[in-house]
């Protein structure tokens, strides 16, 4: 989930902006209030880009078996099931061996350490690398002819367009704002950044 505040301009519906999507967790209520108090509720810091979802104010750190890493966003609001969002770098900095998952497909995931300022949790499953999507509103999805969990290659804006990345995951959901999710190591490799932009590739 990208944690960029929401642009005042609407783009093209014809070019799909970049929103790169750093580390953070989505958690249950039980597991906020163990890290940081009973009843506790997360605190807004900014809304993110996808509707009903913020970036709270309130951070925690991962704990794996080679490493640690700190000031992980949580995103709000509380969720049903616990699920830590990182990118291969970190997997591998932290010991843990994330899947490619869908988000919300947390199912015989590792777990991990959590560590807030009134204790530490251990997960016993929901740390996972999420598949790169585009998420599209109903209607411009119909206008491309293209339905939830479809796959797509897209390509970069230029002089020459080429394929830049294929199999990406169509997310179709009513009121979204259209953008391409990628996380830090694929738009590293893609040469992309938030605020680039990307087409979807005509099908020949």
């Amino acid at each position: 989930m990208n944690t960029s505040l929401q642009d005042e301009q609407t783009p093209s519906p014809e070019r799909i902006p970049v929103a790169v999507s750093e580390r953070h967790v989505h958690l249950t209520q039980s597991t906020i209030e163990q890290l940081f108090c009973d009843k506790y509720r997360l605190h807004e810091h900014a809304r993110v880009s996808q509707p009903a979802q913020f970036a709270a104010l309130e951070t925690v750190t991962l704990v794996g078996p080679r490493g640690r890493i700190a000031n992980v966003r949580v995103i709000g609001p509380a969720r049903d099931d616990n699920q830590i969002e990182i990118s291969q770098s970190d997997a591998l900095a932290l010991g843990v061996g994330a899947p490619l998952r869908e988000s919300g497909d947390v199912k015989d995931s590792p777990g991990i350490l959590l560590e807030g300022p009134r204790t530490r949790v251990r997960l016993e499953h929901g740390v996972i690398r999420t598949l790169r999507h585009i998420h599209l509103a109903t209607a411009e999805a119909a206008r491309h002819g293209l339905k939830d969990r479809d796959r797509i290659d897209v390509t970069k804006e230029g002089a020459h367009p080429h394929a830049v990345l294929c199999d990406v995951l169509v997310r179709v959901s009513s009121g979204c704002k259209t953008e391409l999710h990628l996380d830090p190591d694929e738009s590293d490799a893609a040469g992309l950044h938030t605020g680039a932009y990307v087409a979807i590739k005509n099908k020949p």
